[in-house]
């Protein structure tokens, strides 16, 4: 049954829209929205199918709305991102569209440890980014058809994480700062958003009155975090998106 058809309270809506409005500003800062959003939209009675392909709608309009601003205060270089966009666009494609075709259980079980790993860099990061920098450094092309292309994939077929892994790619890879870092993530990462919610959108799960909602509310609240990003830093940053890292190991181990 369609989940518009539920007479749900201005309450439950009222209190998605906060949840939203919270995922979508600690998601502009350090990624991991989609922990806090779909645990929510599955106790508000949305199926699993539902419920992640609802969380991709309303979860484009906080990466679109964090991008936006980071844009305009010129974090971003769009001209030089655009091999990265066209790449992780059709990585995103192929993995939502494998989704029913590939074991992901697998891959899953992999995350914890990696992001884990990702917390530990993030904690060290001062002393290790410049080493790995000169020994990794990638072109803008490469990066796009390696990593744009890889996480892309990654995010369109399981999704936790997404958000950490652009991040150490560009400060591992590129050498960027890390609000220049997280400002070129959350543009990528709105690419492969909007490119799997292309899919689901053929897929009859989305619950629109829902996702708009929620929508608005990750719009308002990544307009928040972005401008948290720029005015505060790598003081704000670095241990936001260590604890979103242990935070979505702990869930996903949990899950397992």
């Amino acid at each position: 049954m369609d989940l518009t058809l539920f007479d749900l309270s201005i309450w439950i809506y009222l209190a998605l829209f906060a949840t939203a409005f919270i995922a979508g500003a600690i998601d502009a800062i350090a990624g991991g929205g989609g922990l806090i959003t779909v645990p929510v939209l599955l106790a508000a009675g949305l199926s699993p199918a539902q419920a992640l392909a609802t969380n991709k709608l309303q979860g484009c309009a906080g990466t679109l709305s964090a991008s936006y601003h980071f844009i305009k205060k010129g974090q971003v270089d769009l001209k030089k991102m655009w091999p990265a966009i066209f790449m992780t666009a059709i990585g995103a494609v192929l993995g939502t569209l494998l989704i029913s075709y590939l074991d992901s259980s697998l891959l899953l079980k992999a995350v914890p440890i990696i992001l884990i790993a990702v917390a530990i860099f993030f904690f060290f990061l001062p002393k290790v980014q410049p080493y790995l920098v000169s020994k990794f450094a990638l072109s803008h092309l490469q990066f796009a058809v390696i990593i744009g292309t890889s996480i892309g994939f990654y995010d369109g077929l399981i999704g936790p994480g997404t958000g950490a892994f652009f991040s150490t790619a560009y400060l591992c890879l590129m050498g960027f700062t890390l609000i220049s870092a997280t400002a070129h993530t959350k543009v990528l990462n709105a690419t492969s958003n909007v490119s799997s919610l292309l899919v689901f959108t053929f897929s009859g799960h989305i619950i629109w009155t829902l996702g708009i909602i929620m929508g608005i509310g990750q719009w308002l609240g990544a307009q928040i975090g972005s401008r948290l990003v720029i005015t505060k830093g790598a003081k704000l940053i670095r241990p936001m998106v260590i604890i979103m890292c242990l935070a979505i190991s702990i869930k996903l181990l949990f899950n397992q």
